[in-house]
This record gives C-alpha cells, structure tokens and sequence, in this order.
C-alpha cells in the first residue's frame, strides 16, 4: 500500500490517540492527564521530539493478537526544560493499562541508552497496571532491561520518577533506584503487594491509599521525595528541581543569575537562633536567611524533620544544604535522619553539588528501639557519605554540636575543606550540664550547696572546654565567625574550592554499611 502524506498524518494522529477517546475521556473521569498532556506539562512549549511512535508489541495469544495498538502503551522521546536536553518516557494508562511487555521495556530502555549517552536528565512518567500478564516473562524481561539501565545511570545523569498512577510489584525497584520521586496525592500509589494480596497473607484490612499512597511515602516510608495535591504542580515542582541540577556528573551546574549581593551581611541570624542551647528554633529560616533570594528547594520535608536537606543557590551557585532541626527532636540525629542525609550527600557528590551543613545538634537520639533497629549500621552511613565526598564541604556549627553527631556533621575529622563556628557555639562530648554530673559526681553530692557548685562547674566546662576556641586552637576550626558574616564567608569558602581535586585510593567501590 502506498504511503500518502495524508495517510502518514492519519496514522500518527491515531497513534496520539493511544486507547482512544473513550478511554481518554476516562483517564480525566479520574482526574488525570492523559501521558501526552503530562508531557506539556512538563516541556518547554514545542520542543518534544518522540521516536517509537509505532512500536506495537509482538505477542500472540491469550487475545492479544486482536489488537496491536501503535506506540504500545508509553511514549518517549526527548525535549527542553527551561532550555536545557532532557529525556523523558510517559506511561499511557488509556492503552491496555499502561502495563509493562517486551516492546513496552524496550521503549523505555532505548531512551534511557540516549539519555546515558548524551549526558542529559533521564525523566519517567509513571501510570500503569504493572508487568502484562499475557505476556509472561518477556515483561518480566523488559522491567530487568529497566533496572540495568537505572542502576548503570545512577550518578552518571539525574534520574527522576513521577509517580501518577498505580505502581505496584516489580514496577516500583525503578522509581526507588532513581534520585528522586515525586507522587501525586490521592491517584498514585506505589507497593510490592496490593492490598488483596495483603489482607489475605496477613489479615490486615487497607485500601491502595493508606497501603502505599503519596502521604505514606512522604511523611513515613520516606520512598518519595516530593508530593502535590494535582499534577500541574507537581510537574512544575520537577522544573524547579531542575533548575538546581547539572545534566550529568562532568558538567557543572548551570550558574543562575542574581542580584542578591555576596557581601550582603545576615544580622538577623543572630536574632533567629535562641543564645540558649535548650530553646527550639526553625533552621529554615535560617537557610533561607543565607540562600540567593531566600529561595530552598527542600528534599524529603516530612520524613525525618529532624534533619533538613535541600536544595539552594549561593551567589547563583548551587549548593546542597544538610543542617539539624532543633524544631524537631531538638536537632538529633536517629535512623531515618541518618538515611535521608547520606542519600542526600551521595547525590550531590555524584554531581559535583558543594555541601553545606549547618550543624546545631545534641548527637544520636537514644533508645532501645533505636538500638535494636540498628542506629549504629544507619549512623555510619551518614559518616562514611561524608567521608566519602569530595566536593568542596563547607560548615558552620551554630550553636552545639555534641558527642559523635560532632564528628558526622561534615567536621574537620571527615574531611571538610572550611569549618566554621560562631562564637557562642559549644563543642564536646556531651552538653556541660551532662559531662558535670558525670565529672564531678561525687563532688557534687559532698557539697552543701549542690546546685551552685553545679551551676560553677556548668560554667566552668563550658568556658574552659566546650568553647569553640579550644576546637580552634587544635585546628579543628578555621576560623570562628560572627553570625552576621555567615553568608558572605560560606560564598568566600566556596569560591576558594570551586576546583577542588581529590585523588581516591584505587579501588572498584567501596563497602557503605547499607
């Protein structure tokens, strides 16, 4: 048959189609976009290119050999967000369910080949049914072709998922090697086992959302990074966080613009941090007191409050933030804060993304619970990603820093290029109303007035010991600064390591306590 202009055009707009209007018309019915309008979303205006527009799958019987309907329930291809290669596949739910077979996989395998070859962000669409059963273990082939690529990707380009819809069994292993997930609340879920499965193994009674919706994973499984109440926003949130990012770990992140003075002095810190080391108080405020314009683009913000990471720009250069939250947990460290900083610290050092870590912490949370749960193995990822980066690490110990959680917030002893105190901040073994009644036990207990012998020794401890002078003095500080100063000397540090080189010891990889 001859193969007319008009012909071609029509059979690409039926492909567009995907299941068809019926079928679209149902994807809004549930309040989503259909694959192709996500990708507007998501693109800068006219700029997607797909390729494999009439892929169809190859299977026979069990009924699908009726139907071989062109691009095969995904679309792929590439374009621009704000100006910039990105390479994207999005799963269309209006065809057979979006589910996974063997031309499905080798769909997605191809553009993530492209995306790995040409250094750009690999970006997935997630909406789908799972493997497709008719197609037996050429589905279960093309997810183990996914997550082959997934993991040869990791580190080498920015990896993102965007769960929209159903993921479940096998499906989820790609979202959670990727760097980030996104999932949009009330019609994105992500679990191994559907509920049935689970009420029939286990007794237990629960509906997709509460087994595995965007609140679960946002605020208690910590497998989602950011959430958004329609996908409008949530797409607009993966624009922003690619704003942040390089395209891949030999290029630099793309320096932004901005009017915000390198000098500008930060008078207010001194204000926002209470003198006294009990009173609570929001670390965001202070990131964005130091950040380019007040802007911070926060990492996991409800799972492990205790510890803040995100995203920033210093004099238009990003930067990673890692800092304590005395808001929660007065700032400890404990398993999942532990967890949620060393992925955080391995990504930016994959990409070349300085750290800076505001550290006001009382050290590891204790507990039985935290104990048998293995804070021991989960605390020395924090200290072996630390350790193990080597892009320029940059901190500034606010208020306190105590015990071994002084020794995992970037110190001097895991390598940081600039450390940094301000003058009330203390540094020690414990807090000084601790170390005293250890100390000074018996002296204490033999005193008649017990409470102002306490209180000398409180004072003494902290002026002779705890004092960010003596950490000075054995080099352990840099240089002990005033809070208003803050902003200026953490863009000085940075601009004196923009090159930093540092040689590794030769090696395949290394053990991280996982």
């Amino acid at each position: 048959m001859e193969i007319t202009q008009q012909s071609l055009e029509e059979a690409r707009e039926r492909a567009r189609l995907g299941g068809g209007e019926e079928r679209i018309a149902a994807q809004h019915a549930k309040g989503k976009l259909t694959a192709r309008e996500r990708l507007d979303l998501l693109l800068d205006s006219g700029t997607f290119v797909e390729i494999g527009l009439f892929v169809t799958h190859r299977a026979t019987g069990f009924g699908m050999e009726k139907s071989h309907p062109a691009g095969d329930g995904v679309v792929t291809g590439w374009g621009k967000i704000g100006g910039s290669l990105v390479y994207v596949f999005a799963q269309d739910f209006t065809v057979q369910g979006g589910s996974v077979g063997e031309a499905h996989g080798k769909k997605i395998a191809r553009v993530m080949d492209l995306a790995i070859q040409n250094g750009a962000p690999l970006i997935g669409l997630n909406d789908s049914g799972g493997a497709r059963i008719q197609e037996g273990v050429d589905s279960l082939a093309g997810y183990g072709d996914i997550f082959l690529r997934n993991t040869r990707a990791s580190g080498v380009i920015p990896q993102i998922s965007v769960i929209l819809g159903p993921c479940a069994g096998g499906a989820v292993y790609s979202p959670a090697i990727t760097d980030f997930v996104f999932m949009v609340e009330k019609t994105a879920y992500m679990f191994i086992t559907g509920p049935d499965v689970v009420q029939a193994v286990t007794g237990e009674a629960i509906d997709s959302e509460g087994l595995g919706g965007a609140t679960i994973h946002t605020n208690q499984s910590g497998v989602a990074h950011f959430t958004a109440s329609d996908e409008e926003t949530l797409l607009s949130q993966v624009r922003y966080l690619l704003s942040f990012l390089p395209p891949n770990n030999l290029t630099p992140a793309p320096r932004k613009s901005t009017e915000d003075d390198p000098q500008r002095l930060t008078p207010e810190l001194a204000s926002i941090i209470p003198a006294n080391p009990q009173q609570p108080y929001d670390v965001r405020q202070v990131i964005e007191s130091l950040a380019d314009n007040g802007e911070f683009l926060e990492v996991q913000k409800d799972y492990a409050p205790n510890l803040v990471v995100g995203f920033a720009h210093l004099d238009g250069f990003s930067v990673g933030l890692i800092a304590n939250q005395p808001d929660y947990l007065a700032g400890v460290l404990d398993i999942n804060a532990s967890d949620k900083g060393a992925r955080f610290i391995r990504f930016c050092d994959a990409f070349h993304i300085p750290l800076v870590t505001l550290v006001d912490t009382p050290g590891f949370l204790p507990g039985v619970d935290q104990e048998h749960n293995g804070i021991i193995r989960h605390g020395a990822k924090m200290i072996y990603a630390y350790a193990e980066a080597s892009v320029p690490k940059v901190s500034i110990i606010t208020r306190k820093a105590y015990g071994g959680a002084y020794i995992v917030m970037s110190s001097k002893h895991l390598g940081g290029d600039q450390n940094f105190a301000w003058p009330g901040a203390e540094l020690a073994v414990m807090g000084p109303e601790g170390a005293v009644k250890i100390v000074f036990r018996k002296e204490i207990e033999a005193a008649s007035d017990r409470s102002g012998v306490q209180s000398d020794l409180t004072q003494k401890y902290r002026t002779d010991l705890a004092t960010p002078f003596v950490a000075a003095s054995r080099g352990y500080l840099d240089d002990i600064i005033p809070p208003e100063e803050s902003r200026f000397r953490l863009i000085q540090a940075l601009e004196s390591l923009r090159d930093k080189r540092q040689a590794a010891s030769p090696r395949k990889h290394g053990n991280i306590p996982l």
